[in-house]
């Protein structure tokens, strides 16, 4: 399986840390990030032009606004596409390929903790899930609704979370921890946490460390009095909205 990379931007880049162990050609028009492209995979092959595609499963990893300018020759077996908001339809008419696949992954593929979505043809479903394996979680969706709303869950949400780690870095300062602790404690408990929802409704564990008027509570209180869980109802949506517009 020869996989064709095209574009090493940031979520490009980012899948590499965990595509560059397969048959893979990257297509960099940079002279610069060629250079450190090389030095931070040795055995990578970089190229400044698009080749004929015939012979690769091409990902897709421009910028949206990018496609209508991108010039390539030849009939891919498989295009998968990270474009946002790019339809199915569309990369039919701008890439010849014998299948297409759409697929979302986020910046924890820097890591290899992606939770990619994907959907397309299910002729290239199987390679699909084994490529954009290598960079975390696959979630195989129905339909390209689908995709779209998990954009914003999965897509959007870690610069939410973010968000969320700095505010309560914030708030531990303002009582008097020091900075550079808090963000290892709360990278920490993110960590945790997550490991913990993997078998764990999130409901139940909310209710298990919130005890009758003790601090989880109080705390909880406050987050509810800010609208919290409305504000990120509302960011998903918005997410959404924004993804179908592009």
């Amino acid at each position: 399986m020869k996989l064709l990379l095209i574009g090493a931007g940031n979520m490009g880049g980012a899948m590499l840390k965990g595509l560059h162990v397969h048959d893979i050609t990257v297509v960099e028009a940079s002279k610069d990030k060629t250079d450190i492209l090389k030095k931070t995979y040795p055995t990578l092959k970089v190229v400044n032009s698009i080749p004929k595609l015939d012979d690769f499963i091409v990902i897709l990893a421009i910028k949206p606004q990018s496609l209508d300018a991108l010039h390539v020759e030849g009939k891919a077996k498989g295009l998968i596409s990270i474009l946002a908001g790019v339809s199915l339809e569309k990369l039919q008419t701008k890439i010849a390929a014998k299948s297409y696949v759409r697929a979302m992954p986020n910046m924890a593929a820097l890591v290899q903790k992606s939770a990619t979505s994907l959907c397309g043809d299910e002729d290239l479903k199987e390679n699909a899930l084994e490529i954009l394996s290598s960079v975390g979680k696959c979630f195989w969706l129905e339909s390209e609704n689908e995709l779209d709303i998990a954009t914003g869950l999965a897509g959007s949400a870690p610069a939410w979370i973010a968000l969320v780690a700095e505010a309560l870095s914030d708030g531990a300062v303002n009582l008097g921890l020091k900075r550079e602790i808090t963000y290892k404690y709360i990278a920490q408990l993110f960590e945790g946490v997550g490991e913990v929802l993997q078998n764990e409704h999130p409901a139940l564990l909310k209710d298990k460390v919130t005890s009758p008027k003790g601090t989880t509570i109080a705390g909880l209180t406050k987050l509810e009095e800010g609208g919290v869980r409305d504000s990120f109802i509302k960011a998903i949506e918005a997410s959404y909205e924004r993804t179908k517009k592009l």
